[in-house]
Order: structure tokens, then C-alpha cells, then sequence
């Protein structure tokens, strides 16, 4: 299945599905392959005059147009989406809706449905978003490739097991609101040093887009590329050593476990 031959709506056209949908046209998507259903006036109107697409309050009418689903609605809502959406046979359901298990959305969108659950992450607004891709038990190989090319329009798409997924959203999915924090304070270091607050945040934000960039293109472990940097009784190896007497690396551990852990305790309330 080519993404560009599919038809795709959106139950529910808020940021993240905001997101998704420009990343879709920007990859070239044509814009009348995407629809959306939303009932909240504002953001309806925000998706009409962003992207030119067909909104509408009738969520059976999006179903109706559409090959592939994304439910990009609040976990509460999903059912009643679900409910008010018509027939729902020989459709892809995509869910981004955190805790809901791929049980569940098989269970309300009928036995035999084909639901991929998955986690994308705020940085999707910028094209950028790190994203955890679960099958259910009826996904197709050619569904999973399909989510997987839809969400590679806004960053990076991989598939994990639906047992780990909690950990995704402890680690990518609330790891952006990690990072801020560190670019603020690197900021406020250079701030302090004398720079002005325009300038320290730009090079704290430009020098984390290209640390990770050397992780991701280099393959080399962190550590490795740390070492780089360290030079024999040099200034970075003080940084890095007054770091450690703050244990950065416990805090942000400590931080993606806890998150992981919120993440399963909210699920098993659902």
C-alpha cells in the first residue's frame, strides 16, 4: 500500500493531528486525500484554513471517505468517536491516544479490526518527533509499513513491542519537557557568563540539535562522543565532572522510569 494512494482521516484535528497533517502534505500528500473530524469550531476552522482540507463535525462522514484512521481524540472520547463513525469495516484504525491498549481499540472498533497503537511526541510540531509504533493482533505487515511512512513525515518511526510502549512514553514521549529544562539552564549559565538571553538560547538549543545529531548519524555510543570533547585537564571535563557531582545521569534515569511507571498506572484505570 503506497501512503500517497490512501485516503486519511483524522478523528480529531488538534495539535498532534495538526502536526501529522503537515507533515503528510509537506512530504507531498495531496491535501484532498486528508479529511478531518472535529466538532470543536476553533480548531475546525484552524484545519480549513491551515491546510485546505475537508473538515466536518460528522465523524461518520470521515469514516465514509476514508481508507485510514487516525483517532487523534482524547483516550476519554475515543469510544464516542467510534460510536457516532458509521461502519467502521475494512479500515486501518491508528491510535496516538495514550493507555488505551490495542485490546481495547480492537474491542471498540469491532473484533477483527486492524489498530496500530502509537506514540508520537510534541516535537511532531516541528517534523522532529521520535515515534513508538504497536501493532494489534490484526495488523498487516503492509499496515504497520504504511504507519510507519506516515509518521516518518514528522521524524522517526519504529516499531516496539506493545509490552514496552510504556517505556516509550517515559523516554520519547515525555522526554522533550526533559530537555527544555536543560536548554533553559545551559541558557542561564551563558546568561550568567554575560551573554545575552537571545544569543545563550540559541546556542544551548543549536548545541543540543547537534549533539544528538552526531548520535544519531555517527552510531557511536554517547560516551565515545563525550570522550571526544574531554580533553586532558581541559574545561569540558570540569563540566562534565561537576555534572556527576550533581548526578545528571541518576536525575534523568530516575525521570523516564517514573514517567514509564505513571504511564502503566494510568493504563490499567482504563
Amino acid at each position: 500500500m503506497k501512503l500517497d494512494e490512501q485516503k486519511i482521516g483524522f478523528l480529531g484535528a488538534g495539535k498532534m493531528a495538526s502536526a501529522i497533517i503537515r507533515g503528510l502534505i509537506k512530504s507531498g500528500i495531496s491535501k484532498d486525500n486528508i479529511c478531518a473530524g472535529e466538532k470543536y469550531e476553533p480548531a475546525s476552522e484552524t484545519a480549513r484554513k491551515d491546510f485546505g482540507i475537508f473538515v466536518t463535525g460528522d465523524n461518520a462522514e470521515i469514516v465514509k471517505r476514508s481508507d485510514v484512521l487516525i483517532l487523534a481524540v482524547k483516550p476519554k472520547d475515543i469510544a464516542a468517536a467510534l460510536s457516532t463513525a458509521g461502519s467502521l469495516e475494512n479500515k486501518l484504525f491508528i491510535s496516538i491516544a495514550a493507555g488505551v491498549t490495542t485490546a481495547s481499540l480492537e474491542e471498540m472498533a469491532g473484533k477483527n479490526a486492524r489498530v496500530v497503537r502509537v506514540m508520537p511526541n510534541i516535537c511532531a510540531t516541528v517534523l522532529e518527533s521520535a515515534t513508538g509504533i504497536c501493532p494489534g493482533k490484526n495488523a498487516s505487515k503492509e499496515d504497520i509499513d504504511l504507519v510507519k511512512a506516515v509518521f516518518s513525515t514528522v521524524g522517526v518511526a519504529m516499531e516496539i513491542g506493545e509490552e514496552l510502549l510504556d517505556a516509550v512514553t517515559g523516554l520519547s514521549g515525555s522526554g522533550p519537557a526533559y530537555i527544555f529544562p536543560v536548554i533553559e539552564a545551559l541558557a542561564d549559565g551563558g546568561v550568567y557568563e554575560g551573554l545575552d538571553r537571545r544569543t545563550a538560547q540559541i546556542l544551548a538549543a543549536q548545541t543540543v540539535i547537534g549533539a544528538a545529531k552526531m548520535v544519531i548519524e555517527s552510531g557511536d555510543h554517547p560516551g565515545e562522543l563525550k570522550d571526544m570533547v574531554c580533553s586532558p585537564a581541559g574545561t569540558t571535563i570540569v563540566g562534565i565532572q561537576t555534572l556527576e557531582d550533581y548526578k545528571i545521569r541518576a536525575a534523568f534515569m530516575n525521570a523516564v522510569i517514573a514517567s514509564a511507571e505513571k504511564s502503566k498506572e494510568i493504563g490499567k484505570k482504563k
